[in-house]
């Protein structure tokens, strides 16, 4: 009989008592998960974070003394223990979108969000994958579409893809799953996976949420502009 997987270790952070309780009452309902922790800020909730190393973090926006998108890129950007952050706002913005996932944010939710669906979310982010839903990777699309066009920082391990490699991040870029990049390129989906996986590596990056950051603020990819199309291949 094979062990059972340790449980995914849950810090939440929100100034609101009333959410902070509902979330960690509903977390606490699945063995998988186990709520190590809470805090009512965004200082809270990084000294919380670095003292309790927990696998995930729910982070709201919008705290006092430091916001949640500063207390993600204080978490993200030291240490090797770090937390994958999953976003939790009432605000569908564009702006908290792009802040939070250039922040380092691997997800993105709203807190109107079912049990399911936060469920679903948390194992997503623990497990190591991103959770950018389509509508989202499209609305973060249109913000580098509407912001002020400034030079692109190309980064030299770009140069390290594949030409396979640089048209599956152009795909991703564009808000494709791995099985919509499949059928675009004409292979399977496993073979896209493993693209995606070399990709983050050799990029440095942790999900597919900073590939789409780092192909447009590189350059790579521009708003409107469109991937070509796969060719068949026996």
């Amino acid at each position: 009989m094979s062990a059972t997987p340790p449980a995914v270790r849950i810090v939440i952070a929100d100034d609101h008592d009333v959410v902070r309780s509902g979330f960690a009452s509903l977390l606490d309902t699945q063995p998988e998960f186990t709520v190590i922790g809470t805090a009512s800020d965004g200082i809270e909730a990084v000294r919380v974070s670095r003292e309790l190393q927990p696998d995930v973090v729910l982070m709201d926006i919008r705290m006092p003394r430091i916001d949640g998108i500063e207390a993600t890129r204080q978490l993200t950007s030291q240490g090797t223990n770090r937390p994958r952050i999953l976003v939790l706002t009432t605000f569908d913005l564009d702006e908290y979108v792009y802040d939070a996932l250039r922040a380092g944010a691997s997800g993105f939710l709203l807190k109107d969000v079912t049990a399911e669906q936060l469920f679903e979310a948390v194992r997503v982010i623990a497990a190591g994958d991103a959770l950018l839903a389509p509508g989202i990777t499209r609305r973060l699309i249109a913000e580098f579409a509407q912001r002020p066009t400034a030079a692109p920082q190309p980064t030299p391990a770009l140069q390290e893809l594949t030409p396979r490699e640089t048209q599956v991040l152009q795909h991703v870029a564009e808000g494709l799953s791995n099985s919509e990049i499949a059928d675009r390129l004409v292979v399977t989906e496993e073979t896209v996976k493993t693209h995606v996986s070399r990709i983050l590596n050799k990029l440095g990056l942790r999900d597919r949420t900073q590939a789409v950051v780092t192909a447009y603020e590189t350059g790579l990819v521009t708003p409107g502009s469109r991937p070509p199309q796969g060719e068949r291949t026996s």
